[in-house]
């Protein structure tokens, strides 16, 4: 075993999706898994308000049903849980930063303010800079389907996994987020698909009209920006294919749009030291609200 991928288990459906993803990606990664509940979880109507031996002896119930499932569906695995002391917003990111990623349920975003998970998703990733994937409970389509939101369901005649989906900005550093993307890519064996959203700079909007050819130009510049970005990755992952986009117009809404084909969607949060505390990009947030498939959020530099 190379290392280890932890998941956060509240009792909820999406907590219990979270850690059927964990255990196919720790199985990829031939990792251990580390199944993982904080003890001190806030009280709402899926963790009710108990004695404190009444807690733990639901989180043990919890901790051992899970994994005994999950060893039934993957029975090479490594599998090992425990109890953590304190609100999940304090003790996730101290598992994150022993482990390869940290993986926990979440709510699509539905118009209600102020979700429990979605709070604790919002807390965890500021303040870790593993990795974080969330991951929303399937949800019924009718009769023996089932709809995005647990990144398993295989799709017929492409293999079992999608693409991998990766949003980038040319102007930025972002090795450590294709790093990331390039690697889940290579051991799913799928594709991988990087999006690129930009727009011409507000002095251009009526330059068209004396030079109709300068946004061609602009764009055929970014596109082989974009092209230089990723061919020291595909020189390093020779086995993946990698279908680039740059596209014009708002980032979020093109990795959203394509994120309808993907088992996995990888955003950065570029880590700031700052006295209010980590920074979530726009970009990642919208991702995170409202993309169905799961998402990594990937903290770099």
């Amino acid at each position: 075993m190379t290392g280890t991928v932890t998941a956060g288990l509240d009792g909820s459906p999406q907590s219990i999706a979270a850690a059927h993803w964990a255990a196919r990606e720790a199985e990829l990664r031939q990792d251990r898994l580390h199944l993982v509940h904080a003890d001190d979880w806030p009280t709402t109507a899926l963790v009710r308000l108990v004695s404190p031996d009444e807690q733990r002896r639901w989180a043990d119930t919890l901790l051992s049903r899970t994994s005994d499932e999950l060893r039934k569906r993957h029975p090479g695995l490594e599998i090992t849980t425990s109890r953590l002391s304190g609100r999940p917003a304090a003790s996730l990111p101290a598992e994150a930063s022993k482990a390869e990623m940290l993986v926990i349920g979440s709510l699509r975003l539905t118009g209600v303010p102020g979700s429990l998970i979605g709070s604790v998703a919002m807390a965890t990733i500021s303040a870790t800079e593993r990795p974080v994937v969330l991951v929303r409970a399937a949800t019924s389509k009718g009769k023996g389907e089932t709809g995005p939101g647990t990144g398993d369901e295989p799709v017929e005649g492409t293999g079992p996994y999608r693409e991998v989906l990766v949003g980038v900005d040319i102007d930025q550093s972002c090795d450590g987020l294709l790093a990331f993307a390039f690697d889940e890519a290579a051991q799913r064996g799928c594709t991988l698909r990087v999006v690129h959203a930009w727009s011409l700079p507000l002095g251009f909007t009526y330059t068209p009209a004396l030079d109709p050819g300068i946004p061609s130009d602009v764009e055929r510049g970014v596109a082989k920006t974009l092209s230089d970005l990723l061919l020291p990755w595909r020189e390093k992952f020779p086995s993946v294919n990698v279908v680039e986009k740059a596209v014009v117009g708002p980032v979020a809404q093109h990795v959203l749009d394509a994120a309808a084909s993907a088992d996995l969607v990888v955003v950065g949060r570029r880590i700031r030291r700052s006295p209010v505390g980590a920074h979530i990009g726009h970009v990642a947030h919208a991702v995170m609200h409202h993309a169905d498939a799961p998402v990594a959020v990937v903290a770099h530099h």
